[in-house]
């Protein structure tokens, strides 16, 4: 782990749906893991729940059950694993949303919203860094993750749809007081983004992260992103057969 890591709260806010957010939150996680750094990554889309695909085995309890039916537990109990092998240094721990309609309505509520910036706030207590998978900014939860963080990261696809989406985003973040750190475009170029992250073979939740396995385009990609949302260099360092090897410090400070 970097000498100069510190505790931080990065939101990666989908400009739209399908953006490839949870994704992207996912893999730089990786990135940070490979730095050697304790990572928690949160599920604040509940309409999507993809977090929990990258989780092995049964979910319970979800992030929604520590949000209404089981408050008083701790976040611990609703934190899950990912395996990243031996090679990997650090840990990525992942508060997956997992819930029937009933209890992802309740999960909504303003009430739920405080509760879910308490539990951004322990996590971010409990690991170095915490990454929060916000949907497009329509509901209580997104308002709470986006005021739970540090730094926040607009994802948008490389698309005119992907562009458009941008300036609303803003917006949005401009109505609660917020400035993006940066914009990240997936799938491809876009020339509003900071940071373009290409296409990768490994579109699957089986194969992710992908970026572990990868020394080209899409991990260095990555590698910015993760300098970017932590204001921190990021030195990886994992075996040959592993990648990610090297360092980025070229968007510290943004």
């Amino acid at each position: 782990m970097s000498e100069t890591a510190t505790r931080d709260v990065a939101a990666f806010v989908g400009a739209t749906g399908g953006a490839g957010t949870t994704r992207t939150a996912v893999e730089v996680a990786a990135a940070l893991a490979a730095d050697g750094r304790e990572v928690t990554v949160i599920d604040a889309a509940f309409a999507t729940q993809g977090l929990g695909s990258y989780v092995s085995g049964r979910i319970e309890p979800d992030l929604t059950a520590l949000l209404t039916d089981a408050a008083d537990a701790p976040l611990s109990r609703g934190s899950y694993a990912l395996d990243l092998g031996e090679a990997v240094p650090g840990r990525i721990s992942i508060c997956p949303a997992n819930a029937p309609f009933e209890r992802l309505a309740r999960a909504k509520t303003p009430e739920a919203a405080q509760r879910l910036e308490s539990r951004i706030e322990t996590a971010a207590a409990q690991s170095e860094t915490v990454l929060v998978d916000v949907p497009p900014i329509a509901a209580n939860q997104a308002v709470a993750a986006v005021n739970g963080a540090d730094r926040h990261a607009v994802v948008t696809p490389a698309s005119e749809r992907g562009r458009d989406a941008v300036g609303r985003c803003h917006d949005r973040l401009a109505d609660l007081g917020v400035e993006a750190s940066l914009v990240v475009s997936t799938r491809g170029e876009l020339e509003t983004a900071d940071v373009a992250i290409p296409e990768t073979d490994a579109g699957d939740e089986r194969d992710a992260p992908a970026c572990l396995g990868d020394g080209g385009e899409f991990a260095a990609a990555i590698e910015r992103v993760a300098a970017a949302v932590t204001g921190q260099e990021i030195t990886m360092d994992v075996d040959s057969d592993g990648g990610l090897l090297g360092a980025v410090g070229e968007y510290v400070g943004r």
